[in-house]
């Protein structure tokens, strides 16, 4: 129910992948929370928004600029609309990567109305010259429209209604510090607690007129990664599954039945994590190795590998990256149910040196 809108290309289809995917933006638009009371999770980022919006609204004018930060699928896209709910406004949605030129941007800011919020997702992949018209346009209201070309050019000023920017992004390091500063409340999502995504995956069962107990909860809640997206794709794929081999009451057996069809772990790895696991151990004893090695190990692009499927081992503990090359830890070899070599045992995977 807290989700983003986030969509890349370039990623493989996955289950357990936090992007967007069209079937997921048509399922999140009618599950959303409507305000900050029906948002789960994010507890101290809803209690410091709910005190900057009311004090906005109490003093009659806009709320400031908003940044929120953190992976895909955790709620940006949805506490901007919330945020705009809560101040009786209308939104703009836009991205980063539509807006290329300046004039892209200054269009839209010339047709906002007072008091709209304008959000902007993957504002880091904004190009600089727009980025250079938005820190005019967030601190004084107003963009330079350029006319004309070379020495005859003249700026002419266009004065802006008050707007909120609500700006998303999941690389956070990349904004540039003059943009970063002028975003009066900025916040990092973190992922869910196992507790937080069954509330999550109760509120959708009911919404989506899913039968389903607390430990079938509890089962999916545990293989989504502490990703909101993720829990509601799998109670998605669980609901058809006891549609069709049960009586379409989810249980703990029904969903780990259902997600093991899926090829969806217990600790929430698919098909392509488990895969560059089986490499890393199996045929290069827990490393190092070479990510580009591993990656035709496994029969993945680099990018892959490294993008999509190293980030949650890492996070998971199953997987370190080294000087020397990606390494497996003790906790891969034990997820995997395989025995490891006197060197993995020791957690540096650089071998016994002397033979000792």
């Amino acid at each position: 129910m807290n989700w983003d809108d986030t969509t890349d290309a370039t990623a493989p289809e996955r289950l357990v992948g936090s992007v967007a995917d069209r079937e997921d933006q048509a399922v999140e638009a009618a599950l959303r929370p409507k305000d900050l009371d029906e948002f789960i999770g994010q507890e101290k980022v809803r209690e410091q928004l709910d005190l900057v919006l009311r004090a906005a609204r109490a003093r009659g004018a806009t709320a400031d600029h908003v940044l929120l930060s953190g992976a895909p699928g955790l709620g940006k896209t949805t506490l901007s609309m919330i945020i705009a709910a809560e101040m009786g406004a209308p939104i703009r949605i836009t991205s980063g990567p539509a807006i290329q030129h300046a004039g892209d941007l200054a269009a839209i800011l010339s047709s906002l109305q007072e008091g709209e919020v304008l959000f902007l997702d993957e504002i880091h992949r904004m190009s600089r010259p727009a980025e250079e018209m938005l820190y005019m346009a967030m601190e004084d209201f107003r963009v330079d429209v350029i006319v004309g070309k070379g020495p005859g050019a003249t700026a002419i000023p266009l004065e802006l209604p008050p707007f909120t920017l609500v700006g998303a992004t999941t690389r956070a390091g990349l904004l540039p510090p003059p943009l970063r500063d002028r975003f009066g409340f900025t916040a990092h999502m973190e992922f869910y607690e196992p507790a937080e995504l069954e509330r999550v995956i109760h509120r959708s069962a009911n919404l989506l007129d899913v039968e389903i107990d607390t430990a079938g909860a509890a089962e999916i809640a545990g293989r989504s990664r502490g990703t909101p997206r993720i829990a509601n794709r799998l109670l998605r794929r669980v609901r058809d599954y006891a549609q069709v081999k049960a009586d379409g009451f989810i249980t703990r057996d029904i969903a780990a039945a259902a997600l093991k069809v899926y090829e969806v772990d217990a600790r929430g790895l698919d098909r392509l994590d488990r895969g560059v696991l089986e490499a890393l151990l199996k045929l290069f004893g827990g490393g190092p190795v070479g990510l580009s090695t591993l990656a035709v190990a496994v029969g993945e692009e680099r990018e892959t590998v490294e993008e999509v499927a190293e980030p949650f081992l890492v996070r998971e503990g199953l997987l370190a990256r080294t000087p020397r090359g990606r390494v497996a830890t003790p906790a891969a070899w034990v997820h995997l149910g395989l025995t490891p070599p006197r060197s993995a045992a020791t957690g540096n995977g650089q071998g016994d040196l002397f033979g000792t």
